[in-house]
């Protein structure tokens, strides 16, 4: 088969980058209920204006992470063990869902493959920051393949990045990450829908499993 220069990857937008880091500081407890951010903070600290960051701040309060306060930025809500799998639960199932119809014969999935196999150039070459991208293109690239706009923008609000746990160091969780993408594109290769979904899942919830290894293992809680 021949080979195709990937190009520019595909990533989230501004505000849902900007979402997507907050999200995952909530969830994994590093931003924690009662505290205060702002525009100002939060944009300098992602580098971007503060529009995102705003657009960002609506994302996570219709979320019920964040409680807006008009001109003084935001506050984090409290959250559970059940916040969390809510979260992933969610979207353990848009995201089979988008699988099982990128699955289907005669849908394009050859940017899948592409990003998979850039990834795995860049987990051999020990770069994370591209790893981390990459993986994000690759869940993205599957959105795109399912045609449904709606569910890619809602999958789009709810991402949050990789789902490190306290139990597995970065490059152990790419490695965990990488082989269960090649799992999914085995399966979207065979168009395989009921074997795509199934293994989406499994991802997804594995995710959820490491992210509740940071909730659970404080005892303050």
């Amino acid at each position: 088969m021949p080979k195709h220069k990937l190009g520019r990857i595909k990533l989230l937008s501004a505000k849902e980058q900007v979402a997507a880091v907050l999200r995952k500081a909530i969830l994994s407890r590093d931003l924690v209920e009662g505290q205060e951010i702002t525009l100002e903070s939060i944009a300098s600290m992602v580098g971007v204006s503060s529009m995102p960051v705003r657009e960002a701040f609506q994302i996570l309060a219709a979320d019920g992470l964040l409680k807006v306060r008009p001109n003084k930025g935001a506050v984090v809500l409290g959250i559970n063990e059940q916040t969390i799998r809510e979260h992933y639960e969610i979207r353990a199932l848009l995201e089979s869902e988008a699988v099982g119809k990128a699955s289907r014969p005669g849908v394009d999935i050859s940017r899948i493959a592409q990003v998979y196999h850039s990834a795995e150039k860049a987990l051999a070459a020990n770069n994370s920051a591209e790893y981390s991208d990459l993986n994000q293109a690759f869940h993205m690239e599957i959105w795109n393949a399912a045609g449904n706009e709606k569910m890619k923008m809602l999958l789009c609000n709810m991402w949050n990045g990789l789902s490190m746990g306290h139990k597995v160091s970065e490059e152990e969780y790419a490695v965990i990450s990488l082989g269960e993408h090649k799992g999914i594109l085995e399966a979207l290769e065979r168009h395989d829908e009921p074997l795509a979904r199934e293994r989406m899942r499994a991802h997804i919830i594995r995710s959820m499993e490491n992210m509740l290894t940071r909730y659970v293992v404080d005892p303050c809680v």
